[in-house]
């Protein structure tokens, strides 16, 4: 082949198909080899130069038919893409395109696997065996390892209970190949596996083979065919009738079983590649087993564990609303207008402290809009600083059941890293104790700064009349400006419904600000004035804000509203009474004049409806017949008008008030409380965003999977969603932290609701849920498509608030509980676990005032619910070590009630997946009549630590590959030897120290 030949026919003809062209392996630089997968002899070929080799590997590959097929894939999935048109991949149109082959879509590829007569290096070897599935990668001419299944011992015809799945997105096509590799494990170490045969086979085959199965033999390394044989059986999941069903005859150890598989297509199946599921969850990886029933049948089980966007898209809202309250309330103390020297000065330092905050969450924010990829943080990142509002790794897991003559199921739990500050580290405790010991500390700085002290619940009490006013101001000037509209067009039914629209937010308004705070809190500012001189000195440090000094008595003197707040003159005490009160007076002078031009147009009108703001009004001298009395009727809006300008000029006038009194309270409590204050707030915002991720992540999931249930979505306006977050830390070392920290994220959790919105479009980006409000309260918008939107009862399309309700259960599981349920203290857990007893027993109370039980959803375990609670209130009131009882009660009563599954340790990874797993197959066990011979190798199968796709991330999403990295080693430890652990601690540190002393001697 060296010598070039003049003529141009052809010397030979070679058909590149399956194939793989690789240099040659003899020293020769300048020859290449053909290796034909039908195990043809191979084709040695030698260029001119080393050069011309290259040229030639690279131009063999490109003329491999599959790379061309493959390359045509692609061209049409970017025209797709570009031109939005999924028709060009239809059956229909296949070959419709000059020049071009268009390849239909294929069904979802799942299949089991069995060998049979297999062959043993010894007679007496009882062989261990595991089947390693790889795809060929034609475009890069190499094998890429995909999964594998459990190791089946002690047998010569192993039947796998794990099986293999290709999602929808894998690129996949009848001309696709499939190696399967057989091994005898001797001790479960790659090192010591035995190597007994291949086979391998296209999709193609497979999907056309009639009884959709393929018997393969297994040839062994020297191409001999006497390795045994090893059975390809598809899940073809067919609608199930009578006698309508797939049959697949296996022997499991001796047993033969029908192999029944349902049908999951038209269920959630096509639910979980939906582009509502795939706008949020990405990368999901799956895995499928079949595991045998009490009467001998088969059910199909599938996991699916998915990243969530909202890891990074939640916090990233949350940094920005965060920075925008803060800018906020810097400007809210500017507008406090002139104070004197020393308040001046605080009020300089708090605003350089909130601006540093600022800087910081500025920084976080633009380091978290640089990244891309991957949507979870591993644990390994824990401790990174602009990191630390993102949860650890926060995934969605769903377990899909399809049982013989029953109605397909799935199981929904959301994993997560424990909410805490891990960057900020543990060495002072978590937030519990930092706040508890905090508050004990403020009433000593604010006797140094010589502020008020003010309790938690009046600066909460603050932070809430500053959200309302804001909220509410806007609203009102909105449905005044409607009442105007409706009275120029002269309709009664408009002009009652702006009405009373407006006499709702109004009393609303009136009501959030009925609080003697604001009032003593108008005096404190006044007495902050420079010039403000009183008879004696003002006390400070006292306990309650009455307590600031007052001034003289004289009588006031008149205000303005452009100097709404005295500054030398004397305070009027009544004179914020009579403001609030012009409020109310307002409004019922406009219903009073409503009234009457509507009786006056239409003398069979009803007599007005009592008032419902007369309670909170203030006696005054002047009757509103005396308001009104002058008026004539004409043209509505002309008489209405001057009343509503009136109403929002009043409105105006308390807001202004109301905004200074209560940022003059939160400046005495940042004041006193720099720098410690503003860390503790600093570290809620952390813990806070952590959870308010998951959070979302689990009401999202939750919806999607109910958004066709009635009975769900009546509960869901009706009552809300009761939010269940399970935690195995233990009550020991820095996990103490952890748990302080994550009982406030929880806790803070109760401030959030969300509501249903129509989507703009179908686009991923504007199917994002949406956070918008304060600290003191958010909300999460989740849109949906607007024919799932359109569908949903009134009540949610009209955007009403749905209240979701977090409880927290923990009890630790490691070697430290022990250590802390022998030496330590365990009273945190115990305070925890009653404490959300109670909430969770409220949330029950409430749900069956106003929604029959018999809307839950039905199980196979018919406990009553009642008595569950009661089972559960027993198990946390009992002194028991690590009683993982409250756990499995908590679970299955958050299940009975529709709510949300969050399971969470340091880092969700070893005890969430051993507690994931565990109440999957006792879900299987309980409801779906799992075998009991077959409960402990379905927990083997699902604690497997390679998952479908070789990426290795199935039990711990940040290992790399599956053929690079080892399996964490996840175990749950024997009860014996957790109850001597402690011992044989004191044990291992004597040994080491007399190891020690003997080295160094």
């Amino acid at each position: 082949m060296s010598a070039q030949l003049d003529s141009s026919e052809a010397v030979e003809v070679f058909v590149l198909e399956r194939c793989y062209v690789v240099p040659s392996s003899d020293g020769d630089d300048a020859a290449l080899v053909i290796k034909f997968e039908s195990r043809d002899r191979d084709l040695y070929l030698r260029a001119p130069s080393p050069s011309d080799c290259t040229s030639w590997i690279s131009a063999l590959r490109q003329a491999n038919s599959e790379r061309l097929r493959n390359r045509i894939r692609q061209l049409r999935r970017l025209v797709m893409e570009i031109t939005g048109n999924a028709e060009t991949g239809s059956p229909e149109r296949e070959g419709a395109g000059a020049g071009a082959v268009l390849v239909p879509k294929l069904p979802k590829v799942e299949f089991s696997l069995a060998c049979r007569e297999l062959c043993t290096p010894a007679p007496e070897r009882h062989l261990n065996v595991v089947v390693h599935i790889s795809v060929v990668n034609t475009q890069e001419l190499s094998l890429a390892a995909y999964s594998c299944t459990e190791v089946v011992e002690g047998t010569r015809d192993p039947l796998f209970l794990t099986g293999v799945t290709f999602p929808p997105e894998y690129p996949l096509s009848e001309d696709t190949r499939v190696k399967l590799t057989v091994y005898d494990v001797k001790d479960k170490s790659p090192e010591t596996r035995g190597f007994l045969g291949y086979s391998t086979f296209s999709v193609g085959d497979l999907l056309k083979s009639k009884e959709q199965q393929l018997t393969l033999s297994l040839r062994t390394s020297d191409g001999a065919d006497s390795a045994g044989v090893v059975v390809v059986s598809r899940l073809s999941m067919g609608e199930m009738e009578d006698g309508g069903v797939d049959h697949v005859a296996a022997d499991a150890r001796g047993q033969t079983c029908t192999l029944v598989c349902e049908s999951l297509h038209g269920t959630a199946n096509d639910k979980d590649s939906s582009p509502l599921v795939n706008a949020v969850f990405k990368n999901p990886v799956c895995k499928v087993y079949r595991f045998q029933t009490v009467d001998c049948k088969w059910m199909l089980v599938r996991e699916q564990m998915a990243e969530c966007t909202l890891s990074f898209n939640i916090p990233k809202q949350l940094l920005t609303l965060y920075i925008q309250e803060d800018m906020r309330r810097i400007q809210e103390l500017k507008d406090l207008g002139e104070l004197s020297p020393h308040w001046d000065h605080l009020r300089k330092e708090v605003i350089a402290h909130y601006s540093q905050v600022i800087c910081g969450y500025q920084e976080t924010l633009t380091e978290l809009n640089k990244l891309t990829g991957s949507s979870f943080k591993p644990s390994c990142s824990k401790s990174e600083k602009y990191l630390e509002f993102i949860p650890i790794n926060l995934h969605t897991q769903r377990m899909q059941v399809t049982c013989p003559k029953k109605t397909d199921a799935c199981y929904d739990v959301v994993t997560v890293g424990a909410p805490a500050a891990h960057f900020q580290g543990f060495k002072s405790g978590g937030l519990q104790r930092l706040l508890s010991r905090f508050e004990a500390e403020k009433k000593n700085f604010s006797t140094a700064y010589q502020c008020i002290y003010y309790s938690p619940e009046h600066t909460a009490k603050a932070r809430e009349v500053l959200s309302s006013v804001a909220q509410l101001q806007p609203l009102i000037c909105i449905q005044a400006d409607q009442l105007l509209r409706a009275a120029q067009l002269r309709s009664p039914d408009l002009l009652k419904g702006a009405l009373k629209s407006l006499a709702d937010k109004t009393e609303q308004f009136v009501h959030a600000l009925k609080d003697e705070l604001v009032k003593s809190a108008l005096l404190a500012l006044h007495t902050a004035r420079p010039g403000y001189v009183t008879e004696g000195s003002p006390a400070v440090g006292n306990n309650t804000p009455k307590s600031a000094a007052r001034p003289g008595e004289d009588g006031p003197a008149p205000l303005t509203r452009q100097d709404s707040i005295p500054h030398h003159a004397e305070y009027d005490e009544e004179e914020w009474d009579r403001v609030w009160a012009n409020v109310a007076k307002s409004l019922n002078c406009i219903i009073a004049m409503v009234d009457r031009l509507q009786e006056h147009d239409d003398n069979n009108q009803e007599p007005p409806a009592d008032h419902t703001l007369a309670d909170v009004i203030t006696s005054s001298d002047h009757t509103l017949a005396d308001v009104i009395t002058s008026h004539s009727p004409g043209d509505w809006q002309e008489q209405i008008y001057p009343l509503v300008v009136t109403l929002k000029d009043c409105v105006t006038e308390v807001v202004d008030r109301a905004t200074k009194s209560m940022t003059f309270v939160l400046l005495q409590e940042a004041a006193c409380s720099i720098p410690q204050g503003l860390f503790l707030k600093q570290r809620r915002d952390v813990v806070f965003s952590q959870g308010l991720a998951a959070l979302a992540c689990g009401f999202v999931m939750r919806l999607y999977a109910g958004v066709e249930d009635k009975a769900f979505l009546q509960q869901l306006h009706l009552v809300g969603l009761v939010a269940q977050f399970e935690s195995l830390l233990s009550t020991y070392s820095e996990e103490i932290g952890m748990l302080e920290d994550m009982e406030v994220g929880i806790s803070d959790l109760q401030r959030v609701s969300f509501k249903i919105t129509e989507a703009k479009s179908d686009d991923p980006a504007d199917l994002q849920p949406i956070v918008s409000g304060r600290r003191e309260y958010y909300t999460v918008e989740v849109p949906l498509p607007g024919e799932v939107f359109g569908a949903l009862p009134e009540e949610l399309k009209e955007g009403k608030p749905l209240q979701v309700y977090p409880v927290l259960f923990n009890v630790g599981i490691n070697q430290q509980q022990t250590l802390a349920e022998r030496f330590g203290d365990i009273s945190s857990q115990e305070r925890i676990n009653q404490k959300n007893f109670e909430i969770l027993e409220a949330y029950y109370k409430s749900l069956s005032d106003k929604l029959p039980l018999q809307y839950l959803p039905c199980f196979q375990t018919q406990t009553d619910l009642k008595e569950l609670l009661e089972t559960l209130g027993q198990n946390i009131m009992t002194k028991k070590r690590k009683n993982v009882e409250i756990l499995w009660l908590a679970g299955t009563i958050c299940r009975r009630l529709n709510g949300i599954r969050f399971t969470s340790c340091k880092s969700a990874k070893d005890r969430t997946s051993m507690s994931v797993t565990l109440e999957q197959c006792a879900l299987l066990r309980d409801e779906h009549e799992l075998n009991k011979d077959y409960f402990v190798r379905a927990l083997d199968c699902m604690r497997s630590g390679l998952p479908q796709g070789g990426s290795g991330q199935w039990s711990d999403p940040e290992t790399g590959c599956g053929a690079e990295n080892k399996p964490p080693s996840r175990h749950f430890y024997p009860v014996s030897l957790l109850l001597v652990s402690s011992h044989l601690l004191v044990v291992w540190l004597i040994l080491s120290l007399v190891f020690l002393l003997a080295k160094y001697q």
